[in-house]
Formats: C-alpha cells, structure tokens, sequence
C-alpha cells in the first residue's frame, strides 16, 4: 500500500502535449505551440495603442501629395497633346484652303482650337490665345516666345490674318494652365498667378488652292 503522503514516482506523471515540465507556469501547458491566424487577427482588431493609426496618418499625407501631383502632371500633359493636334488640325484646313480667311477673323479661329481642348479646359477656354499671321519669308517667321517684363504672355500683337495660295503663315495657340498642387507649383509655374504656359506652333507654304 502507498501512503497517501508519498511523492508521486515517475510512472504517475502525467505525460502528453499538456505535461508541465518542472519550472515551467502551468499556463504554458495549456497554450498550443502553435498559434491560430484567427486569434492573431482578433488580438489585433483588439489593439487600442494608436501606433498604426499615427503611421498611416504620417505617411497618407505625402502619399495623397504624390498622388494628386501625378494626376496633375498626367492632366497637363494630356492638354498639351490636344493643343498641339488642334493647331496641326486647323494649320492643314489652312494650308490646304478648307478654312478660308472668312471663316476665321474675329473670335472664330479660336472658337475652333477652343473646341478641340474643351474636354479639359473651362467652357470658353478663357486663358486661350492664338495668333495666325502671314509672313513674306520664313525668316521672318518668329522663333520665339514674346514675353512681357513681368514674365507673363505678351500677346498684344497677336492677330488673326492668313494669307491665300502660296503664302507662308504661322499659327501660335498658347494656354495659361493654373498649377493647383502645392507639390509642383515651385516647379511646373513658368507665368504669375501660378500658371504654367502650355503652347503649340505650325509653320507652313498654303497650297496653290482657288480662291
């Protein structure tokens, strides 16, 4: 017979996942080696320390910064491109008679660039210029940008005057796109108000067309 108060021998240890090892907490046995994805998912939905939040708050700023700056640049780019197919659309026209001086004096001509760009552009395209003018040589066609002393456009002497079979004219569209991020605004702004100049040049000899 054993007595009530003798140490248990080795035999009557419990054995298995759940035996407790001398010096180990008897929490620990209870604990899988293992732990499950579900219980690291609520643990976390559980945390209430704030350092996840203070790390995405740092980072979402400069990131929407970035974000709205590329989608500026890409919208700049894109108005580039439709300004210089108009003026390549409406030099043709030109060159080849289909557009006759009648059907471009006044605000007409830029009636019809503004049109072609009015997909991101305001309704009236008011930072819009042209310039349409014959020339006798291409020498004394201009290859440069007229500039006031403030930096800004300086299209006083801009007209609408083409000329007929033969001649040698220009066209210039020019288009004061606002700069609204603060990201590029340092870099992308070439007038005052913060604008960048956005512009578009044909050179041409007109087609012997009839008048």
């Amino acid at each position: 017979m054993r007595n009530e108060h003798d140490t248990p021998s080795i035999e009557d240890a419990p054995c298995g996942a759940n035996a407790v090892e001398p010096g180990m907490p008897a929490s620990a046995a209870a604990s899988p080696t293992k732990r499950k994805p579900l219980g690291v998912i609520r643990r976390f939905s559980r945390e209430r320390r704030g350092s996840v939040a203070i790390e995405f708050g740092i980072l979402a700023l400069p990131f929407i910064a970035l974000i709205f700056a590329i989608l500026e640049a890409s919208l700049s780019f894109s108005t580039q491109q439709l300004l210089a197919n108009a003026v390549d659309r409406v030099s043709r026209d030109v060159r080849t008679g289909r557009l006759r001086d009648a059907q471009l004096r006044g605000n007409q001509l830029h009636g019809i660039i503004c049109g072609r760009i009015q997909l991101v552009v305001a309704r009236t395209c008011p930072d819009l210029v042209v310039d349409l003018q014959t020339y006798n040589t291409f020498a004394a066609v201009p290859k440069t940008i007229p500039m006031t002393a403030g930096g800004d456009l300086n299209s006083s002497g801009f007209r609408v005057t083409p000329g007929g079979p033969g001649t040698i004219n220009q066209l210039r569209a020019y288009y004061r796109w606002p700069v609204i991020t603060d990201l590029l605004r340092s870099s992308m702004s070439s007038l005052p108000g913060g604008k960048t100049l956005l512009g578009a040049t044909a050179t041409w000899r007109n087609e012997p067309f009839d008048l």
